[in-house]
This record gives C-alpha cells, structure tokens and sequence, in this order.
C-alpha cells in the first residue's frame, strides 16, 4: 500500500455534500483506505470565469491502486458526482487532484505528480499542512 494525498474541492449545489459523496465514494473503493482528512475551508475560485467560492479539503489515503488507475478512478467518481468537462478551472460539482502518491515523481500524458500547481494554491496547501 502506497500513501498518497488527494486535494477534494466543490463549488456547485451542495458543496459539502459533493465532498462528502466523494469520500464515500473512496472508501468504498478496493483498494483504497482513507486515513486522515482535512477540515473543510472555503476559499475564493481562482483562474477561470467568475464563479462561487469554492469548499476545499485534503485527504490522506493508503493504496494498492497504480498511479493510473487512481487517476482514472478519482475521474470516475468525478463524473459520477456531475463533473462535465467545461472551460478551464471552471465551476464543478467535484474536483479530484493527486497531490502525492508515495514518493514517486511521474510524467506521463494526463498525469503530472507531484501536483504540478500544489505549491502555488494556499487552498491546496493548508489543508494538506494538516495532515501531513
């Protein structure tokens, strides 16, 4: 099993309820085991068209899953959850980002961790301060 960190965010309809479906959605899956979460902040949208403020966490999971396939399964909870692809950085009921996954360094087509923005968004880092 391999730790990894997950930054959840949601800024359409019930934006703690997205992230709290989010997380079902992740505990229920093989091979993934929430340890830790974040609390829950509420940050200004930035980037991308005007917007409604955003609801932000961080998690920290253990898995069996690849980086891939972690990928492709935080996408598929996103369109589950009511994600369409629009502009970018634009509104979304749910926002699934791999932060970290162990200590791995990978680029690949569609895949860029560590987060290749991390460092720049204060909503990413400060839940992740708490639970690292």
């Amino acid at each position: 099993m391999v730790v990894c960190y997950l930054a959840v965010g949601s800024n359409l309809g019930n934006r703690r309820k997205n992230i709290k479906k989010a997380l079902d959605y992740l505990a229920k899956t093989k091979g993934i085991k929430i340890e830790k979460a974040s609390r829950i902040y509420e940050t200004k949208a930035i980037g991308g068209p005007s917007q409604g403020k955003f609801l932000n966490a961080a998690i920290k999971i253990k898995t069996s899953l690849t980086p891939q396939l972690l990928l492709k399964t935080v996408k598929n909870i996103e369109k589950d959850l009511g994600r369409k692809k629009t502009v970018r950085w634009g509104p979304r009921e749910i926002d699934l980002d791999i932060l970290l996954y162990g200590n791995k360094f990978i680029k690949i087509k569609n895949l860029v961790i560590p987060h290749p923005r991390m460092f720049e968004r204060e909503f990413v880092l400060r839940p992740l301060r708490e639970i690292i």
